[in-house]
């Protein structure tokens, strides 16, 4: 979830739409390499100390076993935010302070290396239906209340017997980085996502998991695809997949893409560009026909807005994740 829209000179923006394609793409990879590599070098603000967190025993969804887990992370939060405390920043801190609330529910947490955690918006022990968000570029502990509120947003859409799981669990790239435009995180994501997925859909073997993947998220939905046990992969706002169609992800699952209108990421070139020691780009529009996915209506919203209160995405998002069709635009019933 990027927190702020890159700028696109427009001349740039009408080279991008308006050379054949051969140029079209040697130009794609100029403009990836002027974003990425003058901020490549940049250090990643990950020095805060934190400890080795608990260790969890399998995930149980039942009551019980699920309050023993809740609280054994509260404790690994806590015990974050005194090192945060020692340590002298505050931000962190405060922000720990907040995720140890008695009524957050975590399935897991770390808060080493920016921060991983998996939170739980709703009752799992009985939810029929689970939506797991898989964010994008920028998120870490320090803005970890952009993602708890899109989950709490699709909660509320989608009322009692749902379950949505904030999936925070590898270190999200930067907005602006050549970590952002290079499926290094991704790669390095996905073993972690696909287990996580495997053990969610053993402790809850009759339950509907879809999964949602905003972003630099749908980079790393991607490269987890291939046997998951999901009824729904949807891929909205993202900059391409890696992979140049929805057969390429070797999924059984119903790939849906969407993006809204005043969505910045309309701009970024669709290419991938194999260099020696590096692949810059993420290929093939998810929301092309070439790509093959089913298309959902995400109304007029921007790269951050797909799970704003009241918007024809997050109302399509819910509709997905329930197993419903989605409305098309200017049809929010």
């Amino acid at each position: 979830m990027a927190p702020r829209q890159p700028r696109i000179r427009p001349r740039t923006r009408r080279l991008l739409t308006s050379r054949p394609r051969g140029a079209r793409t040697l130009l794609a990879a100029l403009v990836i390499a002027a974003v990425a590599v003058p901020v490549s070098g940049a250090a990643r603000p990950f020095a805060v100390p934190a400890p080795v967190p608990a260790a969890l025993a399998p995930l149980r969804a039942t009551p019980a076993a699920l309050a023993v887990r809740y609280a054994v992370n509260r404790g690994s939060i806590q015990a974050a935010e005194r090192m945060a405390t020692g340590h002298g920043d505050r931000k962190r801190a405060a922000a720990l302070r907040e995720l140890a609330d008695p009524e957050r529910h975590f399935l897991s947490f770390d808060g080493r290396d920016g921060g991983r955690s998996v939170e739980v918006f709703g009752d799992l022990s009985t939810a029929r239906r689970i939506a797991v968000l898989v964010p994008g570029a920028g998120i870490g502990l320090d803005k970890y209340w952009r993602l708890r509120a899109g989950g709490v947003a699709l909660r509320r859409e989608l009322g009692d017997g749902s379950a949505v799981i904030g999936w925070l669990g590898y270190a999200t790239p930067a907005t602006v980085s050549r970590e952002a435009v290079t499926p290094g995180l991704a790669e390095h994501a996905a073993p972690e996502l696909r287990a996580f997925l495997h053990e969610l859909k053993r402790s809850k073997p009759s339950a509907r998991i879809t999964l949602l993947c905003h972003s630099y998220g749908s980079v790393v939905c991607a490269e987890a695809a291939s046997g998951l046990k999901v009824s729904d992969i949807v891929l909205y706002g993202s900059p391409g997949t890696g992979a140049h169609s929805v057969a390429a992800l070797h999924t059984p699952a119903t790939v849906w893409a969407g993006r809204g209108g005043s969505d910045w990421i309309t701009h970024v070139p669709h290419a991938q560009i194999r260099l020696p020691f590096v692949t810059l780009g993420f290929g093939t529009d998810p929301v092309s026909p070439e790509f093959g996915a089913r298309h959902f209506a995400a109304g007029d919203g921007g790269h951050s807005d797909y799970l704003k209160p009241g918007s024809l995405s997050l109302k399509n998002l819910a509709r997905i994740v329930s197993g419903r069709t989605p409305a098309e635009e200017g049809r929010h019933a």
